[in-house]
């Protein structure tokens, strides 16, 4: 009998995923990944980590396996949060949800399962694994989960074919509804709890409350620039490469403060990112102001009016070879070639056609259609049909 270890969440995805697995003959055991315990810095009722354990304590004892909490809390600070607090400093906006799969999921939490004798890790995402076969050799693939609405690949797109080839995602051919309607059956106490909204494994977290535990506030000023700016009305020169013209398109817009206006102050560039409507607390707007762009050296925020302002806006991104990360290695491009595919730069947004293009330095994203608040520090994962091939850290 194989033997699996489920990240036990204490949500109903995890406590149906459990089920699943024990209905289709694997032994299994439930865990439950500790991975904050300051809650200083999440709002109470929301999710917090003794509730989850205890609700997922229960669900193991209805499913009748054994269960466990782990600690990784030393290892979520190391891996997870510091990098955090060092991406927003930098003026980047970090996805902690993806590196929490990347590297504790799926590497410390793998390893703990592996040395608990198991044969598999299972999770309580909604994507699929397929497997194909290659002279003799097995090829993993990450396929999106059938549910359109809840498809959770992009969380998953920095795994690899050595994480994969020890990963099950029992949920994947299921809708939200189905995976409710088979909890509420079994009368698991999960059935109609809400999805935890949050930090993976944390909780709801106030944002600038747990910046602020290590990147002082400094006040300092929002600018507002005009749509009909003359930065965004520059001739476009002529390209005698497409590699021109990429690097032309993928370069941000540069503000100087005399570029606009000042209309109010902030409390320190590093609480905002690119895209953000939220917290400006400024008015007298017939639209509200969107972030444009951070300068974090000089603690500047630069804004536009209305979401479809033109400084949020364009559709070339970049990719240096360090943050390449291909799920598909056996697809990997080489310099000089190209490959359409469609691309998101966040969860939840549709896919846009695009085209990939690899350079010497890294590789291009080239969308059709101009995308909101391309974002440094953000992962763009590019797919072909239902299968996501590989992603990289925006530059």
């Amino acid at each position: 009998m194989k033997r699996v270890v489920v990240g036990l969440s204490g949500g109903v995805d995890s406590s149906v995923a459990a089920y699943l697995l024990k209905k289709q003959g694997y032994e299994v055991i439930g865990l439950f990944m500790k991975n904050w315990h300051d809650d200083s810095v999440t709002i109470s009722n929301e999710c917090p980590w003794l509730e989850d354990s205890n609700d997922a304590m229960l669900v193991a004892e209805k499913l009748g396996i054994p269960f466990q909490v782990v600690d990784l809390s030393e290892q979520y600070k190391d891996k997870i949060v510091d990098y955090m607090f060092r991406e927003y400093e930098l003026g980047r906006t970090p996805n902690p949800d993806i590196l929490c799969n990347r590297e504790i999921k799926f590497d410390v939490f793998l390893k703990i399962a592996l040395e608990l004798g198991a044969d598999f890790v299972a999770t309580g995402h909604y994507c699929r694994k397929g497997i194909l076969q290659n002279n003799g050799k097995e090829i993993y693939q990450l396929l999106t989960g059938v549910d359109g609405n809840k498809d959770q690949s992009y969380f998953l797109c920095q795994l690899s074919q050595e994480q994969l080839s020890t990963s099950l995602f029992p949920i994947g051919e299921l809708t939200k509804p189905e995976v409710r309607e088979i909890a509420a059956e079994l009368e698991l106490i999960t059935a109609e709890k809400k999805d935890s909204q949050g930090l993976c494994f944390i909780g709801k977290v106030r944002l600038p409350d747990f910046l602020q535990q290590k990147l002082q506030p400094k006040e300092g000023v929002i600018i507002q620039i005009r749509y009909d700016s003359e930065i965004y009305n520059k001739a476009t020169p002529n390209f005698e490469t497409k590699e021109g013209e990429l690097a032309y398109k993928a370069t941000k817009y540069v503000y100087q403060i005399q570029d606009g206006k000042v209309v109010g102050k902030h409390q320190g560039a590093h609480y905002f990112t690119k895209g953000q409507r939220k917290g400006l607390a400024v008015g007298g707007t017939v639209e509200p102001l969107f972030v444009i762009e951070t300068d974090v050296d000089d603690n500047i925020i630069y804004t536009g009016e209305g979401k479809d302002h033109r400084g949020l806006y364009r559709n070339v991104l970049f990719v240096s070879n360090i943050e390449i990360h291909w799920i598909r290695e056996d697809l990997a491009l080489s310099d000089g070639e190209h490959m359409q595919v469609k691309a998101r730069i966040r969860y939840r947004q549709a896919l846009e056609n695009a085209m990939l293009f690899k350079v010497k330095e890294g590789l291009y994203v080239e969308f059709e259609n101009k995308q909101s608040a391309i974002t440094e520090g953000q992962f763009v994962a590019w797919y072909h049909e239902t299968e996501l091939l590989g992603s990289g850290v925006i530059s």
